[in-house]
């Protein structure tokens, strides 16, 4: 199990040759509550972002991500949904449960590394909630439901 800011912003390798291609800036969501892959802020000056799929990720390391190649890179698709983005991403909205329970702004999001599953989201209920009580963790089996203004999660 892995979060994604232990992700953010880790580089990017290529296993055929070891060159560095970018580093980790987001994560693709799909509406079926799993990660469709991870978008990489490619290194140059005219480079853009690219997604590899999840699925194409050879190793999850402390200190890096692994890839075979930039063969693995694809086009990233600005309208899909992602954890980080201002305006389509999930890091800070509010969660609701189905019963319509408050449970906080989104932080993190927990998810199976091999598999590219969701299996949870870290929320926090403000700043001294947290240092009182810590962040709690909704854990679910479910995909979040995307709402205009909040987002809503069936409870395990």
């Amino acid at each position: 199990m892995r979060t994604f800011s232990l992700l953010k912003e880790i580089p990017v390798f290529q296993l055929n040759d070891g060159k560095a291609i970018g580093s980790v800036k987001d994560l693709c969501l799909n509406n079926e509550g799993t990660i469709k892959g991870l978008v990489i802020n490619r290194k140059g000056w005219f480079s853009k972002q690219a997604m590899v799929p999840i699925d194409l990720v050879q190793a999850f390391g402390n200190d890096g991500v692994m890839i075979e190649s930039e063969d693995c890179l694809q086009c990233h698709n600005k309208k899909a949904h992602s954890f980080m983005h201002p305006h389509r991403g999930i890091y800070g909205k509010p969660l609701l449960s189905a019963e319509g329970e408050k449970l906080g702004l989104i932080e993190d999001v927990y998810f199976n590394e091999e598999l590219g599953t969701i299996l949870g989201y870290e929320v926090t209920e403000g700043f001294f909630a947290d240092l009182k009580e810590g962040r709690k963790v909704v854990k679910t089996d479910k995909p979040l439901v995307y709402g205009k203004d909040v987002l809503f999660v069936h409870m395990k």
